[in-house]
């Protein structure tokens, strides 16, 4: 199946869209975007379908166009102060089939000139969402070590995102899992260049990732009464 999905023209585009964000530009370079970023990326999702199933039958892969698994690439400004309406990058999750219902830990892509990455997990969750993983934890620290520290794990991965400067309220300090207690994010992968996002080596190279970052989601779900 292996075959090249993004190309120079993809990141051409993105870096020019990043020079020119605005509403008439991108119009006027639609069908720029359809033809080098988002078909591309809409392929591989559907490539994808199949290795996520066989990880597991809740997630998703979703090629739709619109509601899918595709991040569309017009920005919500409402309640920011940056108000570009486009975002210069592409990305995609690969989702928990109850998604909607409560939260869930995500297969992720990123495409974007010089930080392109793939990984795994839950990005900057809610406080209760928080809890519950800390608390799980505690409860079950031998699979958290497993999924989490395991020679796979820390040969390819590092967390990402902030942690607490000190042990989160209810935890005692001195847990011999205190830096995973602390972080914010349980979120974690790898960064590749844009020759790799390029290539035919692109596809497996996802679908690898995804495999050794299953344990990972796998917890995750556990810590949220989800099913894996």
């Amino acid at each position: 199946m292996p075959h090249t999905c993004f190309s120079p023209a993809t990141f051409r585009f993105l870096r020019a869209l990043a020079r020119h964000n605005n509403r008439m530009w991108f119009k006027a370079h639609q069908a720029d975007y359809e033809a080098h970023v988002r078909e591309p990326f809409l392929q591989l999702i559907a490539d994808l379908q199949a290795p996520i199933a066989k990880l597991s039958s809740h997630y998703r892969a979703d090629p739709r166009k619109v509601g899918g698994s595709l991040f569309r690439v017009q920005r919500d400004t409402r309640f920011s102060h940056d108000k570009q309406p486009y975002k210069p990058w592409a990305g995609a999750r690969m989702f928990h089939a109850r998604r909607r219902e409560i939260a869930a830990p995500s297969f992720y892509l990123h495409i974007a000139p010089g930080d392109c990455f793939v990984g795994a997990g839950l990005w900057h969750p809610e406080n209760h969402t928080l809890r519950n993983i800390r608390n799980f934890m505690v409860d079950n620290p031998a699979a958290w070590k497993r999924a989490a520290h395991g020679r796979a794990f820390r040969a390819h991965y590092a967390f990402w995102g902030e942690s607490l400067a000190r042990a989160p309220q209810g935890f005692p300090p001195d847990h011999p899992l205190l830096e995973d207690l602390k972080r914010k994010s349980y979120a974690a992968g790898v960064g590749f260049d844009d020759a790799l996002a390029c290539s035919p080596k692109l596809y497996p190279f996802v679908v690898g990732h995804f495999k050794r970052l299953a344990p990972l989601v796998d917890y995750l779900c556990a810590a949220q009464n989800l099913e894996f």
